[in-house]
């Protein structure tokens, strides 16, 4: 197995990040009739084409967990490690889905491939993350279940793989694991830092602490790999098949379809990263976890980082609701509103 070295982007391995409280400033307000009724705090960073911080807002160089947002640079590794994914079966192994149909028969051709079955993974039994699909899983009488876990494709990979190097599949979460010691150091290599620390996520798989600046580094290269390579093999099918990477009706697919090119990804506790093919990036934390947030914030950053306006309108203000009616709006604090055109 061969994985990346940082000589291949031009770095060295910086510290690990500190682990400290956060230093997060206002992103979001909550307007109800013209005044402001609530203020999301968090961190926002925008990169630009030369890797340079064009803005910073809050803390970006403090450890957090990235969650879900971390699952581009985890599919990477699988291929490194020898997955023979390609197209939408590799967009899922990079996926927090909605548990749809096609969610879960993709996750189970990635278990056939590998010779596997559902009671192989282990990752927490769930119901379908998206509640449209969660009500009529319900209603069906059906029981929470492994495949409709929203990380099932990650599993199913990483139990794939696995099997392909001839590791153990019981013990596949442990960060001990030759699975997890080589995301770890792809994790490391991408961001170009240390993992500060290493807990476990909802799903049950590894959670590698790194610094938001950090993930937005992670999140360019992948962006702007080299066409063929591991991370770029995993960008071309999250584009290609952005609902494989989310669902109908997420906004993460969405936004893919909104902006040529573009890379993004979310994550739990108000986490969101995303990239342009040129290296532009920019990476999100809402500090209380809220996900009313985090596409407003999301979408200015973009904005700010260059992307047309009009691509983004759709999604910079979340709308607010007062007896049925809209009565104000989730908008982007004043230090993410667009720059003065000169």
């Amino acid at each position: 197995m061969s994985l990346n070295t940082l000589a291949e982007y031009g770095s060295s391995l910086a510290e690990a990040p500190a682990v400290r409280e956060p230093l997060h400033a206002p992103v979001a307000h909550l307007v109800r009739s013209g005044v402001i009724e609530g203020i999301h705090y968090g961190s926002v960073v925008v990169l630009g084409a030369d890797g340079n911080v064009d803005l910073q807002i809050g803390d970006i160089e403090a450890a957090f967990y990235p969650r879900s947002a971390l699952k581009p640079v985890q599919a990477a590794a699988l291929l490194r490690a020898g997955l023979p994914l390609e197209g939408e079966l590799l967009a899922l192994t990079a996926a927090s889905h909605s548990g749809e149909e096609r969610h879960l028969a993709g996750t189970r051709r990635i278990l056939e491939l590998a010779g596997l079955a559902e009671d192989d993974l282990r990752n927490v039994p769930d119901l379908p993350f998206d509640p449209v699909v969660r009500d009529d899983w319900i209603r069906a009488g059906r029981l929470p279940s492994r495949l409709a876990q929203n990380c099932s494709g990650k599993h199913a990979a990483m139990v794939y793989a696995a099997r392909l190097n001839g590791w153990s599949l019981d013990d596949y979460l442990d960060p001990a694991h030759p699975l997890q010691q080589a995301i770890a150091e792809l994790v490391e290599d991408l961001t170009g830092q240390a993992v500060a620390h290493v807990s476990v996520d909802g799903c049950g798989a590894p959670l590698f602490s790194v610094s938001l600046h950090g993930l937005a580094r992670a999140a360019a290269r992948i962006a702007t790999a080299p066409p063929g390579t591991p991370e770029a093999r995993v960008a071309d099918a999250m584009r290609e098949h952005a609902e494989m990477v989310s669902g109908s009706g997420r906004d993460v697919a969405a936004l893919m379809r909104a902006v040529p090119g573009l890379l993004t990804k979310d994550g739990f506790e108000g986490v969101h990263v995303a990239a342009l093919p040129d290296g532009r990036a920019v990476a999100v934390k809402i500090a209380d976890g809220a996900d009313r947030a985090r596409v407003p914030v999301v979408a200015a950053a973009l904005a700010r980082c260059g992307v047309d306006a009009d691509a983004l309108a759709e999604f910079v203000q979340a709308p607010l609701l007062g007896g049925g009616a809209v009565v104000g709006s989730i908008r982007p604090a004043r230090a993410l509103e667009p720059l003065p055109q000169v």
